[in-house]
C-alpha cells in the first residue's frame, strides 16, 4: 500500500470514528428526552432536535453522498427546518444512523481522484476531501446544539464520556 493510500485510509477512519461519536452522542441525548421534547424549539429564532436531525440528514446527503458519489442532488432544505413532527426519536435516530452509514461507504469507495476533485455544493466550491471534512464539522457543531439544548430542558449532566479519565495525560 502506498502513502497516498494509507493517508486516504488514516482520513476515512478517523472520519467515520468522529461520526460515530457524533451519533453516539445524539443517541444519548434522545434517550434523556420524552418524546414530545424532540420537536420542542427553546424559541423561535431556534430549531428542535428534530429539525437539527432532519438537517444533519440532508446536509450529509448533499455534502457527502451526492457529491461525493456524483449522484443528483435532491435535497429539500427548508423542509427540514418547516417540519414539526412525523418522526419519533427512535426514527430520527435510525434515519441519522443511516444516513451516516450511508455517507461512511461513500467516502471509504471514492478513489483518490474523486477526493481531490473540486465540485460546486451550496455554491462553494471544495474537494471531496473539503466535503468530508465540511460533513464532519458540521454533524459536530450540531451535536453540540443537541447537547446543550438537552442538558437546559434535563439539568443534568450528559454522562458522554462516564467511565473515562478525561485528565489522563499524553504519553
Amino acid at each position: 500500500m502506498d502513502r497516498e493510500q494509507q493517508l486516504q485510509e488514516e482520513l476515512i477512519w478517523n472520519v467515520g470514528y468522529r461520526m460515530d461519536e457524533s451519533l453516539r452522542m445524539i443517541k444519548i441525548c434522545l434517550d434523556q428526552l420524552a418524546e414530545e421534547k424532540v420537536w420542542q424549539k427553546p424559541n423561535d429564532s431556534s430549531n428542535s432536535i428534530g429539525n437539527l436531525i432532519l438537517h444533519l440528514c440532508g446536509n450529509i446527503t448533499q455534502y457527502g453522498i451526492a457529491s461525493i458519489k456524483n449522484e443528483e442532488d435532491n435535497r429539500k432544505r427548508d423542509e427540514e427546518f418547516s417540519t414539526t413532527s412525523g418522526y419519533s426519536k427512535e426514527e430520527l435516530v435510525q434515519k441519522l444512523s443511516d444516513t451516516i452509514s450511508e455517507a461512511k461507504r461513500a467516502f471509504y469507495d471514492a478513489p483518490l481522484n474523486e477526493l481531490l476533485r473540486k465540485r460546486s455544493v451550496q455554491g462553494f466550491n471544495f474537494s471531496g476531501v473539503g466535503n468530508i471534512i465540511h460533513v464532519t464539522e458540521h454533524l459536530s457543531y450540531h451535536t453540540g446544539q443537541i447537547a446543550l439544548w438537552t442538558k437546559i430542558i434535563n439539568n443534568n449532566d450528559l454522562g458522554f464520556y462516564s467511565g473515562v479519565n478525561l485528565n489522563a495525560k499524553n504519553e
